[in-house]
């Protein structure tokens, strides 16, 4: 059994907060763009998908490098942010958690879509022709429907949170207590001679923190599936 000391927790602290925030905040917009791509046709539909999974094929460099010209103190958002109501992103936890959520949305839309494009639309059109509103629809038929894949596209946004490298450290930099995620004391640690051991304790922890989450989202998958489904 090996211990973290504090830097380590204090690393493994931040990265579980900003992986969750990141994943939380993301969640309603990535619902409502799923939502969309999986049920309307209109012009523009293959760019707007294009946009939404542009993350997956940029570098991570280039995606943390966009989010510093935009949302960083002398960015276009970042200025107005920071002006009208104090908020700023770069080089603090909001703006690793920013990072995390832009980098796991294309991973969090389209597992959600493809759980909406699952759903049979004749069960929505039912519901509609008995008296209920587009929005009860959704909410009490699409969504409970399409739970499963929701989880599962809040697993891999969690996870590609967690795990995030290249955007956040050229975004929000590498500062111990404030943006060092574990991927970043990793890498610290493997510039630091004799610190072979700390590396080997976080990415042990970084597998175990993985794997749990893996094994919750298929347990609570399960538990939707048998609900919803009756499977």
């Amino acid at each position: 059994m090996f211990s973290l000391t504090p830097d380590e927790w204090t690393a493994v602290v931040l990265s579980l907060r900003i992986a969750v925030v990141a994943t939380v905040v993301a969640l309603p917009f990535a619902v409502a763009i799923a939502w969309v791509l999986a049920r309307k046709n209109f012009w523009g539909k293959a760019l707007l998908d294009g946009i939404v999974h542009l993350p997956l094929v940029l570098p991570p460099v280039v995606t943390g490098y966009l989010l510093l010209i935009w949302f960083g103190r002398r960015g276009v958002i970042g200025a107005f942010l920071a002006d009208t109501f104090g908020i700023v992103f770069s080089f603090r936890w909001t703006g690793a958690a920013l990072a995390c959520g832009v980098m796991g949305f294309p991973l969090l839309v389209r597992a959600i879509r493809l759980s909406f494009e699952a759903v049979d639309a004749k069960l929505e059109d039912a519901a509609w022709t008995l008296g209920a509103n587009r929005l009860l629809v959704f909410a009490t038929v699409t969504l409970p429907l399409a739970l499963p894949g929701v989880i599962a596209g809040m697993v891999l946004c969690f996870a590609k949170a967690l795990g995030e490298f290249g955007a956040t450290i050229t975004f929000v930099s590498n500062i111990p207590g404030e943006t060092q995620t574990i991927s970043a004391a990793i890498y610290t640690y493997t510039q630091i001679p004799n610190a072979d051991a700390a590396a080997a304790r976080l990415v042990m922890v970084a597998i175990v923190i993985s794997l749990a989450a893996l094994v919750v989202s298929e347990w609570l998958a399960r538990r939707a599936g048998t609900r919803f489904h009756g499977e």
